[in-house]
């Protein structure tokens, strides 16, 4: 559905439900151009073209391209870390894992263009991320290590470094939506369906928790 296009009055930026509404709409159709054609082949003019807002209007909402793509990026890394902000030493390891594995396949499924702009980013150097990445990043990082370091240390799950774990977690998941190209003509499919990312989750689940000594248990 495209976004409200209603004038902006140049007094003020849109606020509330429709500023929100637009906003959403807006980095949807930029992570789909961007995905497409790449920060360089795309253009505010084809975003504004994409969502149903005029380019004039496409500004009140971000200055520029560069603000808009990094806007994207920052959304992408906020939906998957979301995921895994609650992981808590409290939590059972094999089931937060699981959820964890589950959840970031799924992202892979149903949001593979916006994987595929974050790979070509931090391929191309991850130049527009550096604001992300910062020291409250750093230590959200270094936060979701410790859970699983306490879990080791409690003898819940076998001692294995948490930060290679993590990367294992991250690229793992992301594979299906990055490379599902390369899956599909090895595999002989035209595309993944869900019953393929449903395969990928149960396998990546079986052989992580494996490796981490650990089970899930029934129910």
């Amino acid at each position: 559905m495209p976004a409200d296009t209603s004038p902006v009055p140049s007094s003020a930026k849109p606020a509330g439900r429709i500023r929100q509404k637009n906003e959403k709409a807006i980095i949807a159709a930029a992570e789909e151009q961007f995905a497409r054609h790449g920060y360089k082949g795309t253009s505010m003019n084809t975003i504004a073209l994409a969502v149903g807002l005029p380019k004039a209007n496409l500004h009140y909402y971000f200055n520029n391209k560069l603000g808009l793509y990094v806007a994207v990026l920052n959304n992408i890394l906020d939906q998957w870390d979301a995921t895994f902000s609650n992981l808590s030493v409290d939590d059972d390891p094999a089931q937060a894992l699981s959820r964890y594995i589950r959840a970031k396949i799924e992202f892979s499924r149903t949001q593979p263009l916006a994987s595929r702009i974050f790979a070509m980013e931090v391929i191309s150097g991850g130049e527009c991320l550096s604001g992300h990445f910062n020291q409250d990043y750093r230590d959200w990082f270094r936060g979701r290590a410790a859970v699983f370091q306490a879990w080791i240390d409690a003898g819940k799950m076998d001692p294995i470094d948490p930060v290679h774990l993590i990367f294992l977690l991250w690229g793992s998941t992301q594979h299906y939506a990055d490379f599902a190209s390369q899956i599909c003509r090895l595999t002989g499919k035209n595309s993944l369906k869900k019953a393929d990312f449903d395969e990928a989750a149960d396998n990546l689940e079986r052989i992580i928790l494996k490796g981490c000594g650990l089970t899930l248990k029934a129910g």
